[in-house]
């Protein structure tokens, strides 16, 4: 359903398309940030996230446009759901497990260094929760994952929530107007997207420190897969659900040198044959490991059918896998790039 007109701005221009936009702060909060440097010019980490913290709870507003939807916050969400692991594991990233009220959707564990933050959250649901049950733990803000979670049969929809005094926020990542979906996402798409999320919380400097961090990783990767082909392979058995040439599979293919042999599909995910498979006959096989279809189950469905089973990359075990909460565009990404690079190092070395 479209949202209210109220709530809703129009098109961006035409080149402004496919790029996030930051906060735009008031004049008010611009003059006390400036008001805020330290006299010394040298502030620790803590001073710097505590700086940032105390900057966003001033009264002052962040107004975002957020997949077409206007989102105005006049003070930092203190009581946040998330829904995806996406969401809560970026929340989680820029030390704002404090803020978590519940969490839904979740696609596994979150990583051992975020556990901590999650361990007294409540979970609302292992899907979308409904309406009343996010209404239950009074959330000021819900960030979620994709925009269909906003469905009036799911969470509720951005425009009936805000009447609600409840603020909403999609990854930009995931805008699928195509006047806001990434094409192509990038990683630099994605870092400003955690900037975004850290200035409605007033933790701009915990955002810078996490993207060097991550961009250290990808730094460390020295094209791998350079001269291989590749297929993602999500999910599906009739008709393979594959990473296309837009989204986070692509962008973390390119990170590793993989060229993707559905690089002509202009989406993020698409379902297609598996002749195409093997016509286009990829050097190596990337594996979504979920626990609803697990990497394991690929490797039998890939083995026991005889139009696949035939495939070098089968025959030969050319399997790289990763966590399906690392599959979609997020704070894990980067690192999963490191992580399928060792993989592939190790397939070379295999066959040395």
């Amino acid at each position: 359903m479209e949202t209210p007109v109220a709530h809703r701005r129009s098109a961006p221009p035409a080149h402004a398309a496919h790029r996030f936009r930051l906060p735009v702060l008031t004049l008010a909060a611009a003059a006390l940030l400036a008001g805020c440097g330290s006299s010394t010019g040298e502030t620790s980490s803590a001073d710097s996230a505590d700086s940032a913290d105390s900057a966003g709870s001033a009264e002052s507003g962040v107004t975002v446009d957020n997949c077409g939807f206007e989102v105005s916050v006049e003070q930092p969400p203190q009581r946040v759901v998330t829904i995806k692991s996406t969401a809560t594991e970026t929340m989680l990233a820029l030390g704002l497990g404090d803020r978590l009220v519940g969490t839904a959707f979740a696609d596994g564990p979150v990583p051992d260094r975020y556990a901590d933050q999650v361990a007294d959250v409540p979970v609302l649901s292992d899907k979308v929760p409904g309406q009343e049950a996010l209404l239950d733990v009074e959330p000021d803000f819900v960030y979620a994952g994709w925009e269909s979670n906003f469905a009036a049969d799911a969470a509720g929809e951005r425009g009936a929530l805000a009447e609600f005094g409840i603020d909403t926020y999609v990854s930009p990542a995931a805008c699928k107007d195509p006047e806001y979906q990434p094409d192509p996402l990038t990683f630099d798409v994605l870092f400003d997207q955690i900037r975004e999320l850290a200035g409605i919380f007033g933790v701009t400097d915990r955002a810078e420190a996490l993207i060097a961090e991550q961009q250290a990783l990808l730094d460390s990767v020295d094209d791998p897969g350079r001269g291989r082909t590749a297929l993602w392979y999500s999910s599906g058995e009739d008709a393979p659900y594959v990473g296309g040439d837009i989204g986070a599979p692509a962008m973390m293919m390119r990170a590793l040198g993989l060229q993707n042999i559905f690089a002509d599909i202009d989406d993020t995910w698409s379902n297609v044959g598996w002749e195409d498979v093997i016509a286009r006959n990829p050097d190596v096989i990337v594996l979504v490991d979920a626990e609803w279809n697990t990497a394991e189950h690929k490797i039998e469905l890939l083995e026991s059918n005889p139009v696949t089973a035939a495939l070098p990359a089968v025959t030969e075990g050319r399997y790289l896998r990763l966590p399906f909460p690392a599959a979609e565009a997020g704070v894990r990404n980067a690192q999963a790039v490191a992580d399928l690079a060792d993989q592939l190092s190790r397939l070379d070395e295999d066959a040395a």
